[in-house]
């Protein structure tokens, strides 16, 4: 699973990213084709601490307003919930997350040590 905002970062930085108050967030969408309406997660973006949550969030807030509101009945529904999820700045999944990045910053630390 490919994280949007890790690029080029290791896992010490990512901790400490984590430490100044960065987190991990997935936001949603809606697209409707008439009868059936699908609403789904974003992929995984990692905000360092500062970022504009709300405005990460806007690509997928614009496809919703474009292409979800036209199924019947729960277009309007999921898309009025993806959108109030998105401008709350999307759901912080960090907690889910923090578990398997501190092993691997540990093994990283280690690593270091070593060499």
């Amino acid at each position: 699973m490919k994280i949007q905002g890790l690029e080029g970062m290791s896992a010490s930085e990512i901790q400490l990213e984590l430490q100044r108050g960065g987190k991990f967030v997935v936001y949603s969408y809606c697209i409707s084709l008439v009868l059936v309406t699908f609403r789904r997660p974003s992929g995984i973006y990692f905000l360092p601490a500062g970022a504009s949550r709300f405005r990460k969030g806007l690509s997928s807030s614009l496809v919703t307003v474009l292409l979800g509101w036209w199924g019947i009945p729960w277009g309007p529904v999921y898309s009025v919930k993806a959108l109030v999820e998105n401008f709350k700045g999307g759901k912080d999944v960090t907690a889910d997350f923090l578990p398997r990045i501190q092993p691997a910053t540990v093994r990283f630390a280690a690593a270091a040590k070593v060499g």
